[in-house]
Order: structure tokens, then C-alpha cells, then sequence
């Protein structure tokens, strides 16, 4: 395998790798994971405002059943 054939079978894994030590470095990776879960929390607040009664429902079977 000559390197022109190693490139374009690994030139994803590459250039994942690349980017994933450039955030590494520059500790990008804590504001990622910051806006991540902002993000989550504004999803999951909205999915239980707009289905109160079923979170509510699905809330208390969980208790019911610990």
C-alpha cells in the first residue's frame, strides 16, 4: 500500500484525529462539553413543558416501582 492509497482509505480518521488533539491542546474540549449540556438541559425542559401530564404520569410509575 503506497502512501496515495493509505491517504484516501484513513483520510477521515486523519483528519478526525488531527482535529480531536488541536482541542485537545487549546482546551476547547470544556466549552464543547459546556454548550453540550446547555444545549440538553433546554431540550429536556422543553420536552417536560409540553408533556407535563405524561412526564408526570411516567415520573410516579418510575417511583411506584423503586
Amino acid at each position: 500500500m503506497n502512501l496515495k492509497e493509505f491517504w484516501s482509505h484513513y483520510k477521515g480518521a486523519i483528519i478526525g484525529i488531527i482535529i480531536a488533539i488541536l482541542v485537545l491542546i487549546t482546551r476547547l474540549h470544556d466549552l464543547i462539553l459546556a454548550i453540550v449540556v446547555i444545549v440538553l438541559g433546554a431540550l429536556i425542559g422543553n420536552y417536560v413543558q409540553q408533556n407535563k401530564e405524561d412526564v408526570k404520569t411516567r415520573l410516579k410509575a418510575f417511583i411506584d416501582k423503586m
